[in-house]
């Protein structure tokens, strides 16, 4: 496996780790580590993921991004920019990055920034609400 100081193509390390990604993610949809090992169906285990999430682990295989893609229901160029293996998404026309899954409805193209920091707000959200119960 490459390792990150080889590949200087893309720019994974914009705006949000990829690790932090996948924490707010999988919080977002209150998922444990183990419901996302469950749902990986053995690509991926629990521990793996904790690594990944606390940064220890910062270019997980396009394998395995493509199942956490899955699982999570995001992009699978979204993590694969984040891992460092492609350059973000550009539109030709207006010369803009577009946007995720995160918000379609919006008037507007999100940035990345502004993706993640709804993601970010979801999961606080949804971490407030959890306490409620």
């Amino acid at each position: 496996m490459p390792d990150e100081k080889d590949c200087n193509a893309a720019d994974g390390s914009k705006g949000q780790p990829l690790g932090d990604y996948l924490a707010n993610v999988r919080t977002a949809k209150q998922m444990s580590l183990r419901d996302v090992e469950e749902a990986a169906a053995g690509v991926v285990s629990n521990a793996y993921l904790s690594q990944l999430e606390h940064g220890r682990i910062s270019k997980p295989s396009p394998n395995i991004l493509h199942c956490l893609a899955r699982v999570y229901g995001v992009a699978y160029e979204t993590l694969m920019q984040k891992a460092g293996y492609i350059a973000a998404a550009v539109n030709n026309e207006t010369g803009s990055k577009r946007h995720g899954r995160v918000a379609t409805f919006a008037k507007q193209n999100l940035t990345n920034e502004e993706e993640e920091s709804l993601l970010e707000y979801l999961a606080f959200l949804r971490s407030k609400k959890g306490r409620k119960s």
